[in-house]
C-alpha cells in the first residue's frame, strides 16, 4: 500500500512539473565555423523574457559546434530527455534539414534561424510541416540583389559561394532571380574553412564581371573579398545578409568598405526611413541588445533570435487560450498550428504573416539594401 501511495504521489508530482512551464530547447553554433552567427543568436536568447504567452518559461541552450551530427544529437536530447515544447535553431541549413525527421518523430515544432528556404519549402514534404523559420528566405534577398544590380546598371555578374547547403541554396535562388535580367559570367565555390581562394578569384577576374556576389555567411566571406581587392578588382562587390556581424567589419577592415548587401531592417535601424513599418521595433530591440553588449552590436542574427521569442510568445498565448498544458503532445500539435496562424506580427526584421502554405511569412517589407560605410552598416539609398 505504501509503495502504491508513493507511486501515485510521484505520478502527480511529475504531472505538475510537466505543466508548470513552457520548455524551449535551443541549439545554436556558439563554436565552430558559424560561431560568429551563433554567438549573436545566443546573446539575444540570454535576453529573452522569462515568460511565454504569460506562462513561466525555461530555456535550455546547447552548442552544436557548427556540426550537423551534434545538432541532431542535441535535438534528440532536448526532445527525449528534456521534454521541450518548442525548438529554436539551429543556425546552419544542413543542421536544420538533418533534424526534420526528429521533429516528425517527436511532434515538436521548430523555429529555425537559418536563411535557406529549403528548410520550410515545400511545406508538406519531409517533415517541414513542423518547421518554421525567422530569417528571410533567400529568394527575397536574391530578388532584392538583382533589383539593386539592375538599378545600378550592372549587366554581367560573377558569383562565388560556399560549397555547402547554404551556398547551393543561394546559387539556386540567385540564378533564378537573375534569369533573363543579368548574365552570370562565372561561378566559383569554396569551403568555409579554406585558407585561400586565389584560384577561384583569378577565374572570376578573367571573366571581367561588372559586379561580383559572394554568397556566404559570417567571417569566412571576407577571404574572397580581400583576395579580389588584393588582385585589383574595382567593380562592385555584393554579399548576402549573412555578413551582418561586427566580426565581419573587424576582420574585413578596409577591404569590405563599400560592400552592398540585402538585409533585414534591424541591421540598419537607425538609418531606416521613418515610414518603415518595422523601424520602431528594430530600434527598440537595438536599444535592449546594445544596453548589454555595446554600441552597434545588434545584428541580423541577434534580431532573428529575438524575433523567434516574439513569434513564440504570440503562438504560445493562443495555444494556452485553448486550455492546453505544456509538456504534452496535444500542446505541441496545437502550437504548430498556431504558429501558422500568425497575422501582422511586427518583429525587428519585418512583418510576419505565416500561413499553412508559407512557414516563413515575410514579404518585401522585410528586406532593405545595406552598405558598409565608414566601417558601419547603414541603409543604402
Amino acid at each position: 500500500m505504501k509503495k502504491q501511495f508513493l507511486s501515485t504521489l510521484l505520478a502527480f508530482s511529475l504531472a505538475g512539473a510537466v505543466n508548470a512551464e513552457v520548455v524551449v530547447g535551443v541549439t545554436v553554433s556558439s563554436t565552430g565555423p558559424a560561431a560568429a552567427i551563433g554567438i549573436q543568436s545566443h546573446n539575444a536568447i540570454k535576453l529573452w523574457p522569462d515568460t511565454l504567452g504569460g506562462e513561466a518559461a525555461r530555456y535550455i541552450v546547447l552548442d552544436d559546434a557548427t556540426d550537423v551530427s551534434k545538432a541532431v544529437r542535441n535535438v534528440r536530447k532536448l526532445t527525449s530527455e528534456d521534454g521541450i515544447d518548442l525548438l529554436v535553431g539551429p543556425n546552419i541549413t544542413a543542421g536544420a534539414l538533418a533534424i526534420l525527421d526528429v521533429l516528425v518523430e517527436t511532434k515538436t515544432p521548430m523555429i529555425s534561424l537559418v536563411g535557406s528556404g529549403s528548410v520550410v519549402q515545400p511545406v508538406n514534404e519531409g517533415g517541414r510541416e513542423w518547421a518554421y523559420k525567422m530569417s528571410q528566405n533567400d529568394n527575397l534577398m536574391a530578388q532584392a540583389l538583382v533589383e539593386d544590380m539592375q538599378k545600378r546598371g550592372f549587366k554581367t555578374i560573377g558569383y562565388i559561394g560556399y560549397a555547402d547547403a547554404y551556398g547551393d541554396s543561394w546559387w539556386r535562388e540567385f540564378s533564378a532571380a537573375a534569369d533573363g535580367k543579368l548574365e552570370i559570367v562565372a561561378r566559383e565555390t569554396y569551403q568555409r574553412t579554406d585558407s585561400s581562394t586565389m584560384g577561384q578569384v583569378l577565374k572570376l577576374l578573367s571573366a571581367k564581371p561588372d559586379a561580383i556576389l559572394i554568397a556566404g555567411a559570417g567571417t569566412p566571406t571576407v577571404l574572397p573579398q580581400k583576395t579580389l581587392k588584393e588582385r585589383g578588382y574595382e567593380g562592385q562587390i555584393y554579399q548576402t545578409h549573412g555578413i551582418a556581424t561586427p566580426e565581419f567589419l573587424q576582420v574585413g577592415g578596409a577591404a569590405v568598405e563599400g560592400t552592398l548587401f540585402p538585409t533585414g531592417p534591424s541591421v540598419v535601424a537607425r538609418t531606416l526611413p521613418d515610414e518603415h513599418p518595422a523601424k520602431q521595433k528594430a530600434l527598440d530591440f537595438a536599444e535592449t541588445y546594445e544596453a548589454s553588449y555595446g554600441e552597434d552590436t545588434a545584428t541580423q542574427f541577434s534580431s532573428d533570435a529575438w524575433g523567434a521569442w516574439v513569434l513564440a510568445d504570440s503562438a504560445v498565448a493562443r495555444t494556452l487560450a485553448e486550455g492546453l498544458k505544456p509538456g504534452t503532445t496535444a500542446f505541441r500539435e496545437a502550437l504548430r498550428q498556431q504558429l501558422e496562424q500568425t497575422k501582422d506580427l511586427i518583429v525587428p526584421t519585418g512583418v510576419l504573416n505565416v500561413t499553412p502554405q508559407d512557414h516563413q511569412g515575410f514579404d518585401a517589407r522585410a528586406v532593405v539594401m545595406g552598405q558598409v560605410k565608414d566601417g558601419q552598416f547603414v541603409y543604402a539609398e
